[in-house]
């Protein structure tokens, strides 16, 4: 027992470290607010706008969502001749081509069911647009079929396209953060790694992370790419990791703001994140030499891309279990089933500390923003944590299953959506009729 408790206090030792630096971004994040509380109600109009975008949309399945995205792209505060969304209808067998068509999106549609995911969907339409639309554009904005953006998300995105950035993510909101505590938790941790990671790391000329959607591209970038030739499970994430490995940084647009919809069951949740962390350990595997090649180099970016996407959740995942079986043998020794809870209890209670204070300073500075009742905000504060646990079965279940992509069907319509949200995605000249 003593050897296995010697285990258990050096992982223990080693996650602490590698959580360490994602509280420093906490402060860091704290530090910025106040420096920049003086300017908060000065409000400078934005320049007119220069680039020409493409919005990229790969929808399969998706009639009941795609005609609010492709809305929100098309009642954008930005020039009309200098927008166009595309959505390629992704073997679908439903009206969604119809849906984006009548909603004012240029429509590709694909029937391919031997190369499945959003990569190969992805390479496909941009194929299609550099032959209709030779002349190209200045960036490339992907979103998922359930996304919405607000009305000047083009717009602050064009500005940091000015500055230079060639590679932008932006803000993740959540459409339907109130409808469960799953969906709280997980709209609360896409919420936390927009403001306290992603910020924070481009604050400190970090490159920040891309999660699954709401980021951009620059021309440069595709012609250097060629197409999309990242095809694996989590497409997103061999993108970010390609993309650091050759020492570009991503940039965050923290007003640059969408709304996401979030899994309602947990069978949903389960499938999602299992595809996100097979995916993860697909992509750090094919790329390990780039990626280790850069670490050694000293790029931070690379470090704590890795300490991000593997030590974590494998620590946390290795002292619950270790504390599990320490917990038995305590307990049996002792003959009380109080060993075993002083054991498991006392890890589980240090991790729920933690982990409220992640998500209490999440909830602290980004209440305005998140449209859900205010019970509801205190109480999936307090659920967090337990979100964060459920990872602890499903990391090492994940890694072991075998996964393929699925689409996970989306229901919730902008009509659907709270009265804040819907006033908040209107445009101007709209919101009073909204009102």
């Amino acid at each position: 027992m003593e050897i296995l408790g010697l285990i258990i206090k050096v992982l223990t030792i080693l996650l602490s470290l590698c959580c360490a630096y994602q509280v420093f971004y906490i402060f860091v994040i704290w530090w910025q607010m106040l420096k920049n509380k003086k300017d908060s109600d000065i409000s400078a109009p934005l320049p007119e706008p220069q680039g020409r975008y493409a919005v990229l949309i790969c929808a399969r399945n998706e009639q009941t969502v795609i005609g609010d995205l492709v809305r929100s792209v098309i009642l954008q505060d930005y020039p009309s001749e200098m927008l166009k969304a595309f959505v390629l209808a992704d073997n679908c067998t439903d009206h969604t081509a119809r849906c984006a068509r009548e909603a004012g999106a240029v429509v590709y549609e694909r029937f391919n069911t031997s190369q499945v995911g959003k990569g190969y969907a992805l390479d496909e339409l941009l194929g299609h647009i550099r032959e209709d639309y030779p002349e190209g554009f200045d960036g490339y904005i992907v979103f998922d079929a359930d996304n919405i953006l607000k009305p000047d998300y083009v717009r602050h995105m064009d500005l940091m396209f000015r500055k230079g950035c060639d590679i932008v993510t932006s803000y993740r909101n959540s459409k339907n953060f109130g409808a469960s505590w799953l969906a709280g938790g997980c709209g609360l941790n896409f919420i936390r790694e927009s403001r306290y990671l992603n910020q924070a790391r481009y604050a400190l000329g970090i490159s920040a992370f891309i999660s699954g959607t709401g980021f951009a591209f620059s021309r440069k970038i595709l012609e250097e790419m060629g197409g999309w030739p990242y095809h694996l499970i989590s497409e997103d994430m061999e993108f970010t990791v390609d993309q650091i490995s050759k020492g570009r940084k991503i940039a965050f647009a923290a007003d640059c703001e969408f709304y996401d919809e979030q899994p309602l069951t947990f069978r949903q949740s389960f499938r999602q994140r299992s595809r996100w962390l097979k995916g993860t350990l697909q992509v750090l595997i094919r790329y390990r030499k780039p990626l280790w090649k850069a670490i050694f180099k000293g790029d931070f970016g690379a470090i704590d891309l890795f300490i991000y996407s593997v030590p974590m959740f494998l620590f946390t995942s290795l002292i619950f279990i270790l504390n599990m079986i320490l917990g038995i043998l305590v307990a049996r020794a002792d003959q009380s089933l109080w060993g075993f809870l002083r054991v498991v209890g006392g890890q589980l209670v240090g991790m729920y500390g933690g982990l409220l204070f992640t998500s209490a300073s999440a909830m602290l500075t980004e209440h305005k923003k998140i449209m859900a009742p205010g019970w509801k905000k205190l109480l999936y504060t307090f659920t967090f944590p337990l979100y964060i646990f459920t990872y602890i079965p499903l990391a090492p279940i994940a890694l072991c299953r075998k996964l393929k992509w699925t689409p996970i069907s989306h229901t919730v319509t902008a009509a659907s959506m709270t009265f804040d949200v819907r006033k908040a995605l209107a445009p101007e000249e709209e919101q009073e009729q909204v009102a």
